[in-house]
């Protein structure tokens, strides 16, 4: 038996000769089988080379959910470049600071997207940046750039045409399983995002075993609303279809209505996201007058699933598999999950057992822990955090709390650090607290996450006043939203004469949060 592909061109190059002329992408008008899909790829690869990009020099995206993504992606794998996925609510200082450390070569960009000029932000905001190849993706349609140094999407063809498909084809042989696929972000607990490094290799076999758990087949069709800069959407969206043949349909921005409408149109039968995805869909007022018969696979995870909602998707929405998951981008994005067959308690009260030859066990503060092959390679240029997140032995400190039953079953119940989850999205508290600091006025804070129905949680700062300053709450939450992604910004702001303090002198978060508020 043949074994799998173990770098993304390879797994490319197999599923446009196993799938062939079965639908593998498809986003409004532009429907694209698998050669097609090979085909759109090597031309965006050969556009890439023609402009230098070399193996293991880094290609940024910034941009949602459109089939330009999933191309262009794949054709940076093409090159031998590593991925370097920008979250699409960074403001621009925040995309600046990633493009800049990660000396990117090549960005794919959004033109303008919900009243956005991302391009034209970042040019305000680091001017000094300079990045050899910028293209334009036209997420609304035609859009054009303004931008001398830029290129749109629509020129790629023309620049690729002094590559050929041979030299394209060479480039992507060479490409190794060791070498480094994607660089994920993940904010730090001291306030500056990590870059955690992944192997082709890894990422390969995670997604397999995730799509193993998660029952996905090349008769799927897979609707990728959660954001492709995500591990969720680029591995367990496109990765995962790329080595099953599912039909990727992407979504830009989740919209309960039309996400209905789609799944009809398109006879989705996957939609994995956070639960409140699935939240809004069963609470959607007019959801009877939508087809929601052909769904069959829904996998969540990143927040607490209430049991009474995994009977909901099973009973109202007809979800044959309902499960969720547990990772981390130190862990290539996955972990543990539960499988089709378990009760709804089991898939809302815990995170399943390890997939993808994880171990798993819990340290002696009550840490989770995992070890095995597809733990990262490290963090980006940062050899003491990665020793200090994978110790000696192999085994990757998670930061989260938790407890294993009989069974092997994880349960996550607290967190080391203090990072809180709001709407599928990791928030770290320091990168606030450090962001409202700068604001004139004010003498300290601290940032914790409170419940929240529809998002699982939100932020709430407690701030001190500089003697005699007269901030309010509207200037706090204005000045955040400068400077960091709207989910960052905290919800609540609460104003403190002072905060708890330990003996040791740290902020007591325990205290503020078992507070009544």
């Amino acid at each position: 038996m043949t074994p799998p592909a173990q770098t993304t061109p390879m797994a490319l190059h197999h599923a446009a000769r196993t799938f062939g002329a079965a639908p593998a992408l498809g986003d409004g008008a532009v429907r694209l089988d698998w050669s097609q899909l090979l085909a759109a790829v090597q031309e965006v690869a050969r556009a890439l080379i023609a402009r230098g990009v070399q193996r293991g020099d880094r290609v940024a995206m910034w941009a949602p959910n459109t089939h330009h993504w999933v191309i262009a992606a794949l054709a940076a794998h093409y090159t031998g470049a590593a991925l370097v996925p920008l979250n699409t609510r960074y403001v621009a200082d925040e995309a600046a600071d990633v493009l800049a450390r990660v000396e990117a070569k090549a960005l794919f960009i959004a033109g303008t997207f919900l009243g956005r000029d991302r391009l034209a932000e970042l040019r305000a905001a680091a001017p000094e940046l300079k990045i050899d190849t910028v293209v334009v993706i036209p997420v609304e349609a035609g859009t054009t750039t303004n931008d001398a140094d830029a290129l749109d999407w629509s020129r790629l063809a023309g620049i690729a045409e002094s590559v050929t498909v041979e030299e394209a084809g060479e480039r992507a042989e060479s490409v190794s399983p060791e070498d480094i696929s994607d660089i994920l972000f993940t904010s730090g607990t001291t306030g500056r995002s990590k870059g955690t490094l992944v192997a082709h290799r890894q990422a390969l076999s995670v997604v397999r075993a995730w799509a193993e758990c998660s029952t996905l087949t090349g008769s799927d069709r897979y609707l990728v609303v959660t954001p492709f800069f995500h591990n969720f959407g680029y591995k367990a969206g496109i990765l995962a279809c790329l080595v099953t043949g599912a039909t990727i349909i992407p979504q830009a921005v989740f919209d309960v209505p039309a996400t209905m409408r789609l799944v009809s149109q398109e006879q989705i039968t996957v939609l994995p996201g956070p639960p409140t995805i699935y939240q809004s869909i069963v609470d959607f007022p007019d959801r009877d007058s939508f087809d929601l018969s052909t769904l069959r696979v829904a996998v969540t995870g990143a927040a607490t699933v209430p049991v009474v909602l995994v009977e909901r998707m099973r009973s109202e929405l007809d979800f044959d598999v309902v499960i969720t998951a547990y990772g981390l981008s130190e862990a290539s994005g996955f972990g543990t999950m539960c499988r089709a067959d378990d009760d709804a308690a089991t898939i809302a009260g815990t995170c399943g057992r390890p997939i993808a030859d994880f171990e798993l066990r819990i340290g002696p503060d009550g840490e989770v822990l995992l070890r095995g092959p597809n733990v990262m390679r490290g963090y980006l240029d940062d050899p003491e955090s990665t020793a200090e997140t994978i110790d000696a032995d192999g085994w990757l400190h998670t930061g989260d709390i938790g407890t294993l039953d009989e069974r092997g079953y994880l349960r996550i119940t607290d967190r080391l650090k203090d990072m809180y989850i709001s709407g599928g999205f990791n928030v770290y508290p320091a990168e606030i607290e450090q962001a409202i600091a700068r604001l004139d006025g004010v003498a300290e804070s601290a940032v914790i996450g409170v419940p929240d129905t529809r998002m699982g949680e939100v932020g709430k700062a407690y701030v001190v006043r500089k003697p005699g300053a007269e901030l309010t709450d509207e200037q706090v939450r204005a000045h955040a939203t400068t400077v960091l992604a709207n989910f960052k910004v905290p919800r609540f702001i609460e104003f403190r004469d002072q905060l708890p303090y330990s003996a040791a002198g740290k902020v007591l978060k325990r205290q503020l949060r078992e507070e009544k508020s």
